[in-house]
């Protein structure tokens, strides 16, 4: 899995998303949890967490999420400004 999730960080990073590290370090976990951090709040063309343009990605830029979907991943908001990406 670790491969998968530097993979994906890589994409991400390539897109122009804000990738702050794994979801592990996020939550300071003592076990590894499979997930990658995002800054949101610095990309606000790519997620906006009010925005009701993107309402069927639920405020993450379409082509972003097509993106991440396709590669068997998807977003969750933390809160307004901190992005969680989960594989499926």
């Amino acid at each position: 899995m670790v491969k998968e999730i530097t993979s994906m960080m890589s994409a991400l990073k390539a897109k122009g998303v804000k990738v702050c590290g794994t979801a592990s370090e996020f939550y300071s976990a003592k076990t590894h949890i499979d997930g990658i951090w995002v800054a949101a709040e610095y990309t606000p063309d790519l997620f906006n967490y009010w925005s009701e343009a993107w309402a069927d990605t639920f405020g993450v830029k379409p082509s972003l999420n097509k993106l991440v979907e396709e590669s068997g991943w998807y977003f969750e908001w933390h809160d307004a400004g901190t992005m969680m990406v989960w594989k499926q």
